[in-house]
């Protein structure tokens, strides 16, 4: 194959560009109060809107994880943007037709399933273009996921107060579906075997030595795997406490330091940063420590961090745990496809991805649901987050079991290598 003229700090760009439309669903509270004003509908059924979105995420990414494979990640891209332009815009003919089941298919399964597509389609192809910084590539787009609340709110804001929702709802469609597509076409897989030029003079001077992955595995043998299921749980226990937190770190901020509605709601958005800086931070530290040193440490600061969150008065150290939790919360995104691509390969990684991701759909179920449980039964949300540290308490054995089949994999390649010698 000829040797490809993509730039693939521009292919990371277009992950960016696609990742920063579809995060944008983080930012669905925006509509909340308007949607509420104009129809008189309650709070969880505006809210029921945003969790078929998510839950519609999770199902397409396990089920369209093939279709990324089988067709790539332009055509991929482009699916994406369909469904999630259309998702957008035609949440516009819902607030008109004053529907609310027509919002949740619109913006809930269309949306959904162009967040799920366009979630997975960019990443598995930029690990392919960094193969000497996977963390560093997915943490990238990742990120852009991360950052998108805080790029779409101020605008979304200022759309419906200037042409009102059912415009802004039009306006964000089309400009989200137009940013979705021209990335997308940018989008390509390297030729097989490829490696930066700079990289690919230290392999062959014996300066650097190319990660070698543990397996190719496709995406239905991977799922017959221990190792598969290590890190789906392992993702399930992040999300699930780290999603816990976001839905109550407003009212938890009041409670625990006595600052008021909007110091609390001003804290929230401006920790929230660190979601973002998170993805692409320790994604990249991911490149250097590994994958399994990243992921134990996430698990050995949440325990101490979850133990110690609700016992805090002190302000400024209340804000500084978390911030830190908002990063691990971001990070466990960001480097669980560089893992995948280490311990199952490129051969199939979307698809692997998609099926991981389920978890993520599993927990925006559970974690909320529990804290808010917790608060109503017992008054505080100091139980659900000792709950919450005892997972991390299981996720960090996980993290150590999964070491054990690592090992057995190198050990069983070596031994391949030694026959082949």
């Amino acid at each position: 194959m000829a040797e490809t003229r993509k730039n693939r700090w521009l292919i990371a760009a277009a992950a960016v560009g696609i990742h920063i439309s579809i995060g944008s669903v983080y930012a669905w509270s925006n509509f909340t109060v308007p949607l509420k004003n104009m129809f008189g509908w309650s709070d969880s059924e505006v809210a029921l809107t945003f969790s078929i979105a998510i839950l519609f995420l999770g199902l397409s990414a396990a089920f369209l994880g093939h279709y990324v494979e089988k067709h790539g990640p332009r055509k991929s891209g482009l699916l994406a943007a369909t469904f999630f332009g259309i998702g957008i815009a035609g949440s516009g003919i819902a607030v008109l037709f004053e529907s609310k089941m027509l919002l949740y298919l619109f913006y809930g399964v269309l949306g959904g399933i162009g967040l799920g597509v366009g979630y997975i389609a960019p990443v598995s192809t930029l690990v392919k273009w960094f193969p000497d910084r996977r963390g560093l590539a997915t943490g990238l787009a990742i990120m852009g996921f991360g950052f998108a609340a805080a790029v779409s709110s101020p605008i979304m804001n200022s759309l419906i107060e200037s042409v009102g929702v059912a415009n802004a709802f039009f306006i964000l469609g089309s400009a989200y579906f137009i940013l979705m597509a021209a990335s997308s076409l940018y989008l390509e897989k390297p030729p097989e075997g490829w490696m930066p030029e700079g990289y690919k003079e230290k392999v062959e001077s014996g300066e650097a030595k190319p990660r070698m992955d543990l397996s190719q595995l496709t995406a239905n043998e991977a799922v017959k795997t221990t190792r598969f299921w290590y890190l789906w749980l392992m993702l399930f226990i992040n999300v699930t406490c780290g999603i816990a937190i976001l839905a109550v770190a407003k009212p938890l901020a009041m409670e625990s330091i006595g600052i008021g509605t909007a110091a609390a709601a001003a804290l929230v958005g401006a920790i929230g940063i660190f979601n973002g800086l998170g993805r692409i931070g320790w994604a990249s530290v991911s490149d250097y420590i590994g994958r399994p040193n990243t992921y134990t440490t996430f698990f050995v600061l949440q325990i101490g961090l979850f133990f110690m969150l609700p016992h805090t008065t002190n302000a400024l150290l209340f804000q500084v745990m978390l911030a830190i939790i908002y990063t691990c919360y971001g990070g466990g995104f960001a480097s669980i496809p560089a893992y995948i691509g280490d311990l199952f390969g490129t051969k199939q990684l979307g698809a692997i991805h998609g099926y991981i991701l389920t978890a993520w759909a599993a927990a925006g179920l559970v974690g909320p649901m529990f804290a808010a449980y917790i608060k109503d039964t017992t008054g505080t949300y100091a139980g659900s987050l000792s709950v919450f540290a005892g997972l991390f308490v299981l996720a960090f054995l996980i993290s150590l079991l999964i070491r054990v089949d690592i090992a057995k994999l190198r050990k069983q390649k070596s031994s391949e290598i030694t026959v082949k010698v």
